[in-house]
C-alpha cells in the first residue's frame, strides 16, 4: 500500500500555498476532500493507503486565490493524473502554481 501526499507552493509570492482545496479521485469515484495546512501541505490525501492504479487530483485554483483576495484570470482548476505502481511506499504530487502557470513532478 502507498501512502500519498502533495505540496502546493505559490511561486509567484514565494510562499506555500495554504488552504488550497484538493479532491482525490480513482476514475470518477470521489475518494477524499483535503486542505493544505499552513506550510501547503497535505501529509496524507487519501486518509489513508491507496493501492496501485490511475488517480487524479485536483486543485481548485481559483478558490485558494480569491481567499488571498487575488484574481484567478487564467486558471481556475488543475488536474493531474498520475500513477501508483506495485512497490510505492509513498507517491508526493507537488504543484507550483502562478495565475498564469504551473507544473508538477514526482516528489519524494
Amino acid at each position: 500500500m502507498t501512502r500519498l501526499s502533495t505540496h502546493v507552493l505559490d511561486v509567484e509570492r514565494g510562499v506555500p500555498a495554504s488552504g488550497v482545496l484538493i479532491s482525490l479521485y480513482r476514475g470518477e469515484q470521489l475518494l477524499a476532500h483535503a486542505k493544505t495546512e499552513a506550510d501547503g501541505r497535505i501529509g496524507d490525501v487519501a486518509g489513508g493507503s491507496v493501492e496501485p492504479g490511475i488517480y487524479r487530483l485536483v486543485f481548485d485554483i481559483a478558490a485558494y486565490f480569491a481567499t488571498e483576495q487575488r484574481a484567478a484570470p487564467f486558471l481556475q482548476r488543475v488536474s493531474i493524473e498520475f500513477q501508483v505502481n506495485v512497490g510505492d511506499n509513498h507517491c508526493h504530487v507537488p504543484l507550483l502554481l502562478s495565475p498564469y502557470a504551473c507544473t508538477s513532478y514526482r516528489g519524494s
